[in-house]
């Protein structure tokens, strides 16, 4: 009787499993809300996935998994339940760089495995994403996690290569074929930008990053991409006023708590090129504010001595002009005469770097603090991050000074210990009302929406690299890096080059591109801070361009990307309020482009003055070369454009 009772149960078993086993080698598919993008989960050796366009297959067995030193969730696994979830909720951002409010419409699945963890997919009509989940005792050591991309073709990538994890993520990207990228080759940061050379771009990057490395990519040889992460660091040494070298690495790349979510891996897909710029990935995918009341985070302008070192000349500069207490009254001066909010005091305000508590005598910090208030013009201070570490107690120290923001610079790493250390910054900064500018610095991860204080990053090739930062480089960036987060870019050369012309030392800084080039920079790009690096003096000669720059605000109620090539051409209208602006870039590809823009964003019924800003006859060869005219224009007008190389557009619609 035992014998045919064991047989019965061994039958049972058996046939358990072989139900689990046809289940798990079923697909599980999900689409997005409106059914254009396709995601189906196979479950077989390790969790495998595939995204579809319209049924263009763009992703194929792309696997996942996380390699614990307990073991690898992911390998072999055990489904115990499939749940199916749907969003369509409202995200209304602090801080609104797109839209001042946002829909979150998606539909999900998570899948629940034998051995504490999940994971959970979400599909929207503009992306995908996924992330793993762990219910975990304790503390767990995550030695890896499997990042698995592979392509069904050759495909091109839009990269930013690193030379290793030290890095302020400011290369210049460069364009490789799928298929050439080898496992020895550079590694690159996120966000990267696939062209599947039909219908579909691909934009990958993750969101909701704590407590955990950011993900690198690299060729895994075979046309497809792998993830790689920085290990953890243990023990360091000194390196410079500014910085520490990493002397002892762990095993692991994160040792976390055990109970988590872990952060997103996101791909935005989309046919037409405009959606990169309109998406919000990163915010929908982010933790919710951690800030009760932002009501004291004002998001605005500043002007900028470093870049312009802080050498205004003129007959009206009747003192030595440098990092001295006259010059910086006359740079809030200028940002007091333009509503500029801020002025950033850059390195130099204080005695030393490693002291943040003895301004530089010749500056008198308070003086300016006092004198700025009276102008209706605020502070932010440059510091060293490790400045910043050594000295946590500062935020207090500045807002009882009345210091209003803080520049952060040469983090230049993001390991799990930095991440941790970007987020215990601005969560003490918080609680003290001061906003945080992060240079040196990796690219936006959703943090910025946890912590709404911090207003933005810099993590680009922007305008301090003068003739480094090209237009050819640049278009990229409202379709790759700023699409992924706010940018500190910091814009506003008034002395403009064409690239084979120029010549670019402080104090006198040049950028490459036209005028019209720089002032639509400030409509295209965004960011909670926004720089005019250039001097007060050549803003005073030009009124009408800082007249201009001055009223574009950092934050939007709606934006419609009006023509849109990834890297070739960007033309974007926001609105703030009743008004709209436009902005267009170009590279140098071509001698010059005609776009025709059609105005049916316009409120109807309505007619609208634009005032704007044009490439010149000569900008072509005469970068700041430009023209300014004013035309009447209504819903459903169309209106043709014209851009030289490297040139812009830049208008204003009441």
């Amino acid at each position: 009787m035992n014998f045919f009772k064991q047989i019965t149960f061994c039958l049972i078993k058996l046939t358990i499993l072989s139900v689990q086993l046809r289940a798990q080698s079923k697909p599980i598919d999900l689409a997005s809300p409106n059914g254009e993008i396709k995601l189906s989960v196979s479950l077989g050796d390790k969790i495998y996935y595939a995204i579809a366009g319209r049924n263009e297959e763009l992703l194929s067995k792309n696997a996942l998994s996380l390699s614990l030193k307990t073991g690898t969730l992911g390998e072999n696994p055990k489904l115990i339940s499939t749940r199916k979830t749907k969003g369509d909720g409202v995200i209304k951002p602090y801080v609104a760089l797109k839209f001042s409010t946002v829909k979150n419409d998606y539909n999900g699945l998570i899948l629940t495995f034998k051995g504490d963890y999940a994971v959970e997919f979400r599909v929207f009509d503009d992306g995908a994403a996924y992330r793993f989940i762990t219910t975990k005792k304790g503390e767990v050591e995550v030695l890896n996690e499997q990042f698995a991309v592979n392509f069904p073709s050759d495909y091109l990538l839009h990269v930013q290569q690193n030379n290793g994890f030290k890095t302020a993520y400011e290369e210049a990207y460069q364009h490789i074929e799928s298929k050439d990228w080898k496992t020895t080759d550079k590694m690159a940061n996120l966000p990267l930008l696939i062209d599947t050379r039909k219908k579909y771009k691909i934009l990958i990057s993750e969101s909701d990053l704590s407590d955990y490395p950011a993900l690198f990519l690299k060729g895994n040889g075979n046309n497809g991409l792998e993830g790689t992460f920085p290990k953890a660091p243990l023990e360091f040494a000194p390196d410079g006023d500014r910085s520490q070298k990493i002397t002892k690495s762990a095993d692991y790349i994160a040792k976390t708590k055990g109970t988590r979510n872990f952060p997103w891996r996101y791909f935005v897909i989309t046919a037409d090129d405009k959606q990169l710029m309109e998406n919000t990935m990163t915010l929908k995918l982010a933790a919710k504010s951690e800030i009760a009341d932002p009501s004291w985070i004002k998001p605005g302008q500043a002007s900028w001595e470093w870049w312009n070192d802080a050498t205004p000349y003129g007959p009206d500069v009747n003192f030595v002009s440098g990092y001295n207490l006259d010059t910086y009254k006359y740079y809030i001066d200028f940002a007091s005469k333009y509503g500029i909010k801020y002025i950033v005091m850059d390195e130099g305000w204080a005695k030393s770097t490693t002291d943040p508590y003895t301004p530089n005598p010749k500056v008198d910090v308070k003086e300016l603090i006092r004198y700025g208030k009276t102008k209706n013009v605020d502070i932010m201070l440059w510091l060293t991050w490790l400045t910043v570490h050594n000295n946590m107690g500062l935020f207090k120290t500045f807002h009882d000074w009345g210091i209003k923001g803080v520049k952060i610079d040469f983090m230049d790493r993001s390991d799990q210990w930095m991440v941790n250390y970007y987020e215990d910054v601005v969560k003490e900064a918080a609680k003290h009302q001061i906003f945080v500018d992060f240079h040196g610095s990796f690219k936006p991860a959703g943090l910025e929406y946890k912590y709404p204080n911090l207003i933005s990053y810099e993590g680009v090739r922007g305008l301090e690299q003068m003739g480094g930062c090209t237009p050819d480089n640049s278009v990229f960036l409202p379709f790759m890096r700023n699409a992924v987060g706010p940018m500190d870019f910091t814009p506003g050369a008034m002395l403009n080059m064409q690239p084979e012309v120029n010549r670019a030392v402080r104090p006198n800084a040049t950028g490459v591109g036209t005028r019209a080039y720089q002032m639509a920079l400030y409509v295209v790009f965004e960011s909670g801070i926004q720089m005019l690096a250039d001097n007060p003096t050549l803003y005073y000669k030009n009124p009408d361009c800082t007249e201009f720059i001055a009223s574009v605000p950092t934050t939007w109620d709606e934006t419609k990307a009006l023509a849109a090539v990834a890297g070739e051409v960007a033309v974007v209208a926001k609105r703030k309020g009743a008004q709209w602006f436009i902005g267009g870039i170009v590279n140098g590809k071509e001698k010059e482009r005609n776009i025709e823009l059609n105005f049916d964003f316009l409120e109807k019924d309505k007619t609208y003055t634009m005032t704007y800003f044009e490439d010149g006859i000569n900008a072509g060869k005469q970068a700041m070369d430009y023209r300014k005219k004013t035309v009447q224009v209504k819903a459903g007008d169309h209106i043709a454009i014209k851009m030289v190389r490297n040139g812009g557009f830049a208008a204003i619609l009441k």
